[in-house]
């Protein structure tokens, strides 16, 4: 199942156990020994490096504006 997950500086903690997380922007399942990339301050997790460098541009911009 889904797992709930904590995200830190460098780490996770897991808050409830579970097999993956899902991707903030797609809805992809992520298992939880390929989770690679996180955002710690909106505590979402990303299914690839292009997808977190998306979001990353997406929060920027909403916090420019």
């Amino acid at each position: 199942g889904e797992a709930r997950v904590r995200y830190q500086d460098g780490d996770y903690t897991i808050v409830s156990p579970g097999d993956f997380v899902r991707c903030a922007v797609t809805g992809q399942q992520i298992p939880l020994t390929d989770l690679r990339y996180w955002n710690v301050d909106q505590q979402e997790a990303y299914a690839s490096v292009d997808i977190a460098l998306e979001r990353y541009r997406q929060l920027r911009d909403r916090a420019r504006s």
